[in-house]
């Protein structure tokens, strides 16, 4: 009984032991399961986590890459139509996306080899094509050059313009004379005014030139901003007291200037321009003590330079008379907008010259390039209707000859010291100042914008490079300096420029009203005409023999004259028969080809006898 409750007892124990042996694995067991199921979700959840991250650093990536690419700007197109490695024609397109402003829109006056062509005006075919784009035109002040082609442009394209007041009276005399008032929008704006467009706006910075209410223009683009000076001076002391803004371009260069297109006309020229208020100092010299009538030529558009003639004439109780139209027209407008002050009283009509002595007289006349029809060249040549020049005049041409105008300013000069009359020029006293900047006041302007772009404009090839070696002396790269060409396009934005394709460009010539149809061909034959003269040949031939019927008529104009020359018009006659003898004989009946024989033939036998190459037309009428 005790061994029976003994081994029982044991077995007890040993069952009691092996159970909490097992639960005590169990528990190891479930803790390392645990452990480990802690581990795995932990694992998992940073690997989620990295994902999650992951996917945040790509969508952000995405989205940003996204927002370049959205966001990425256009380049700004710089295109210049007229005005590059020329004088006058000054038009430049400027180009942002769908939208595109016009700088200018001038002519040019014709060459000596452009016979009977009266005005040169830019190919606008590039804007034709493009004028849904075209936000409108902006002038930088009134001279032909920068505003004489507008009536002929807006015959094409119908844009607003935007003008200082000066200007914008100017243009509408100009659209009276084409009635063009009607249908085109003007739109005067004043120095300090920004105009706002859709991606660009254009600010009017005041100016000095030789013409009043000139403006620079900084034109703001997605890019940058663009500085264009339009033809300029720095003058300290102008006529107007309106000194041009030289602390808005400083500000504007403080904030950054993309590219600087600046005036080159006196790019040569060392030193600085002259105030336009040192001619006035040389006019009261000549006016006073003067008991000789007071004649003086100058620029219809030099509202500054008649200022000060007025100043002298009131100063030295004298009255002043018009002569020319386009003076005339000039004086009407300043005076009537106030840029001509105290002339109430002093201008009188040309007819009534003659109801004062010499020494109460000043007569302002046009003519000061010595141009054929100007009433100067007619004073000179005893042709003018109104006014006779004597000994008793004293003549002062107050500017300087155009290039090119020099033997038509000294040809006048001629004339008029034959008559007897006393005559004051450029050369013997300082009665012009230039309206355009020298080198130190190009200098100042670069310095002031520090542009990142140098563009040299309105300029002949030999300006343009001599204005780009003064930007080089002041720090400018020679990569970022272009020396462009009319219809070449730059392309531009914060970091580079570069010159790309070309657009259509050239000269479109107006002679009478006919408006581009004057072209190379027409020229050539002018000058072939002008050169070597005409001959015109006129035979009747019978129909059905191709025999001549009558003597040949030969007809000469600017080559010799018939009734000297008898001999060689009787000799060409004997050559027409004789080609015409040789087309019966090989059978040639076809009537072009006996005009190209007999002028080819007539022309190898006039040259040898002449050594001259007049124009052939041989004309054959039908019996």
């Amino acid at each position: 009984m005790t061994n029976e409750l003994k081994q029982n007892e044991e077995k007890q124990k040993e069952n009691t032991e092996r159970k909490e042996k097992k639960a005590r694995y169990s528990v190891r067991k479930n803790g390392k399961v645990n452990k480990n199921k802690r581990e795995e979700e932990k694992v998992a959840q940073q690997e989620k986590e990295n994902i999650t991250s992951k996917k945040k650093t790509n969508t952000k990536l995405k989205r940003k890459e996204k927002l370049d690419f959205n966001f990425k700007k256009s380049n700004l197109k710089i295109i210049p139509l007229g005005g590059l490695q020329e004088i006058g024609k000054n038009i430049t397109v400027f180009e942002y996306e769908d939208e595109i402003i016009l700088v200018d829109c001038g002519l040019e006056f014709p060459g000596d080899d452009m016979l009977g062509v009266d005005l040169v005006i830019p190919d606008v075919t590039y804007l034709v094509k493009n004028k849904e784009k075209i936000k409108g035109l902006v002038i930088t002040h009134g001279h032909e050059d920068h505003i004489g082609a507008i009536p002929y442009i807006l015959k094409q394209i119908n844009i607003p313009i935007y003008a200082t007041q000066l200007t914008i009276s100017l243009i509408k005399n100009k659209l009276e004379e084409h009635k063009l008032t009607q249908t085109t929008k003007l739109y005067t704006v004043k120095q300090g005014q920004t105009i706002k467009f859709k991606q660009m706006q254009v600010e009017f910075i005041n100016s000095n030139h030789s013409i009043p209410d000139a403006v620079m223009l900084a034109i703001t683009t997605p890019v940058g901003t663009i500085l264009h000076t339009g033809d300029f001076k720095i003058d300290y002391t102008p006529i107007d007291d309106k000194v041009i803004d030289l602390n808005r371009i400083a500000e504007l260069g403080n904030k950054g200037i993309l590219a600087l297109l600046s005036d080159s006309t006196n790019s040569e020229r060392k030193g600085f321009t002259m105030s336009e208020s040192s001619v006035g100092e040389v006019f009261d010299r000549l006016f006073l003590n003067n008991s000789k009538r007071i004649v003086v030529a100058t620029f219809a558009s030099n509202v500054h330079r008649v200022q000060q003639i007025v100043n002298s004439s009131i100063k030295y109780g004298r009255k002043i008379a018009v002569c020319g139209r386009s003076m005339m027209n000039m004086i009407d407008a300043a005076i009537e907008l106030g840029y001509i002050k105290g002339a109430e009283d002093v201008f009188i009509d040309i007819d009534n010259i003659k109801n004062y002595s010499d020494d109460q007289l000043v007569i302002i006349t046009t003519g000061s390039q010595g141009e054929a029809m100007s009433a100067l060249t007619r004073m000179a040549n005893g042709d003018h209707k109104k006014v006779t020049i004597t000994s008793n005049d004293m003549v002062i041409i107050s500017a300087t000859p155009i290039p090119g105008n020099e033997k038509y300013v000294s040809k006048v000069i001629d004339e008029l010291m034959k008559i007897g009359a006393e005559v004051i020029y450029s050369s013997l006293e300082d009665v012009h100042v230039s309206g355009h900047a020298c080198q130190e006041e190009q200098k100042l302007i670069i310095t002031l914008a520090k542009p990142k772009f140098f563009i040299p404009v309105h300029g002949e090839y030999r300006q343009l490079i001599a204005h780009a070696e003064t930007a080089k002396k002041l720090g400018i790269e020679h990569k970022n300096i272009f020396i462009m060409s009319n219809g070449r396009t730059l392309e531009l934005n914060e970091n580079e420029a570069t010159l790309t394709t070309s657009v259509p460009n050239g000269k479109v010539l107006v002679d009478g009203l006919g408006v581009g149809d004057v072209v190379n061909i027409v020229l050539r034959d002018r000058q072939h005409l002008s050169q070597d003269g005409l001959i015109v040949i006129v035979v009747a031939m019978d129909s059905s023999t191709g025999e001549i019927i009558s003597e040949p008529d030969v007809v000469s104009r600017g080559f010799v004259y018939v009734r000297e020359s008898e001999n060689l018009m009787d000799d060409i006659k004997k050559v027409i028969y004789e080609e015409i003898r040789k087309c019966e004989e090989n059978h040639i009946t076809d009537w072009s080809t006996i005009k190209s024989n007999l002028k080819d033939t007539l022309r190898d036998y006039i040259f040898e006898k002449t050594k001259r190459n007049p124009m052939i037309l041989p004309i054959i009428t039908e019996v």
